[in-house]
């Protein structure tokens, strides 16, 4: 193992400590290509041990950057990141393994088999909600693709950009993983060059940046994004699971969560009973006063805090009822679990990505009117729907579009290793975890193999005889 210095740009030197270092991945990815699973799978195990060494780091980290208590840092940094590195050790023998497929009728004769590639140099940007999980996550499939990996960490989470850079520097040598922390202008410099695959993760207004730099590179991305994650929970919902499962899913990382409900349809019948137990959920994981609480977390700076209480005012100006909530304290970072009724579709509550604690809640009678609403939107990158009724489950997930979806439930098909998580088009391009987190990084090459085909007995000149067999191939072998 590699001991080396973190890399940390210096000002005035970020372009050439860029360049150089990926001029060096660019010749390591080149011998990566031939790297056998055990000695990936190596690298994910020193990754993994690192990790848990650097366990009270980490959660001094998520406190001084989030507020982020211990036990939410397990469920929602570490644990996330170990599952994706053991589960990727576990299976990453067989995901490598050369696929054949079946030979097609027209080419009887021939061998046809997919190999996975590395794709070569990666480039990850990560954001700061959850600065561990989203950094380390789709480092653990680039290993495990054989890529090289070129990091950058959210500036506005720096305690954590710390941690993250010492832990890269003491596992891995610069050409084989590379942690370059900074601003906005870092990641401009990182994105002029040609790398081989970008994942990011973030907003969609910086994703269509990202998108636009990648173009002018051929670079493929992944792109993980957001937008505005609907609810629904029909009259014959178990109202008091939604409402706890609601609860936890929106005010978790006090809502600065990608997949996080956004926006709340609740039928009209079930409206009292659902408000009632959605304030007794609240309360019963914070208290009466989550200032008080030490398990809920804090907006991520003033600016964010700024923003989230900008939409919350507008909201309130614009008619909507605060039904629980609406407490706010700038110099702590503080904003209460909030719920709004009656609220206007032209507020910003309705229009923008809230990523803070405040859920707007519509009643509603008709379901197909919900559909149509949310049909008229952006992609969501999750959607949620709560009810007992199959046949109105059915007709929300084949009636809309989504990332991805949960049923009776919110946010933890992020934590199953063996679905694809992703959004789709403005939430995102691309899927990760598992299995589909190291086709991210592969490429996938076909290869055919002459045998025994017929294929030469097709080629020009273009006789009668020539004729007649292409006549019988398309008729007979197509």
């Amino acid at each position: 193992m590699n001991v080396v210095t973190a890399i940390a740009p210096v000002q005035g030197q970020t372009e050439s400590s860029i360049a150089s270092v990926f001029a060096a991945q660019k010749q390591k990815a080149i011998a990566l290509r031939t790297s056998s699973a055990a000695e990936r799978i190596a690298k994910l195990k020193r990754l993994e041990t690192a990790l848990l060494a650097r366990k009270d780091a980490i959660y001094a980290a998520v406190k001084a950057d989030l507020g982020k208590p211990a036990p939410e840092a397990d469920l929602t940094e570490l644990m996330p990141v170990l599952s994706e590195i053991r589960h990727t050790a576990k299976h990453l023998k067989g995901w490598m393994r050369t696929k054949s497929v079946a030979p097609t009728m027209a080419l009887l004769g021939t061998q046809a088999r997919i190999r996975y590639e590395p794709k070569g140099v990666s480039l990850i940007i990560s954001p700061w909600n959850y600065p561990i999980n989203l950094t380390l996550g789709p480092l653990a499939s680039a290993i495990g693709a054989g890529c090289t990996a070129i990091l950058k960490p959210s500036e506005m989470t720096p305690n954590c950009s710390a941690v993250l850079a010492e832990l890269v520097a003491a596992v891995f040598a610069p050409d084989e993983v590379a942690l370059f922390e900074g601003d906005a202008g870092v990641s401009t410099e990182l994105l002029a060059l040609p790398f081989d695959h970008i994942f990011f993760t973030g907003s969609p207004a910086v994703g269509k940046i990202v998108m636009a730099a990648a173009a002018k590179n051929l670079t493929s991305v992944t792109l993980e994004l957001g937008g505005k994650s609907p609810v629904i929970v029909d009259e014959t919902a178990d109202v008091k699971k939604a409402a706890s499962s609601i609860m936890w899913g929106k005010f978790l990382n006090v809502g600065q969560t990608c997949i996080a409900p956004d926006y709340l349809y609740v039928h009209e019948r079930a409206m009292p009973a659902f408000l009632e137990s959605a304030k007794a959920a609240i309360a019963k994981m914070y208290g009466a006063d989550a200032a008080k609480s030490a398990d809920y977390c804090r907006i991520v700076n003033e600016r964010h805090f700024g923003r989230v209480k900008r939409i919350l005012d507008d909201a309130t100006a614009k008619g909507a009822n605060v039904v629980l909530g609406g407490a706010a304290n700038v110099a702590d970072r503080f904003m209460a679990p909030t719920l709004l009724t009656n609220v206007s579709r032209d507020s910003l509550v309705m229009q923008e990505e809230i990523f803070g604690p405040v859920l707007p809640i519509l009643a509603f009678t008709d379901l197909a009117d919900v559909i149509g609403h949310i049909n008229a939107e952006p992609k969501p990158l999750a959607l949620y729907v709560f009810s007992k009724d199959n046949a109105a489950i059915e007709r929300v997930l084949s009636q809309t579009s989504a990332g991805g979806s949960c049923v009776n439930m919110t946010v933890l098909h992020f934590s199953h290793a063996n679905l694809p998580f992703g959004g789709v088009n403005n939430s995102g391009i691309g899927s990760s975890h598992g299995l589909f987190g190291f086709k991210a990084f592969s490429h996938e090459r076909a290869v055919l193999r002459e045998q025994m085909s017929a294929a030469a007995m097709l080629a020009p000149p273009y006789t009668a005889k020539v004729k007649t067999l292409i006549g019988l191939t398309m008729k007979y072998f197509t």
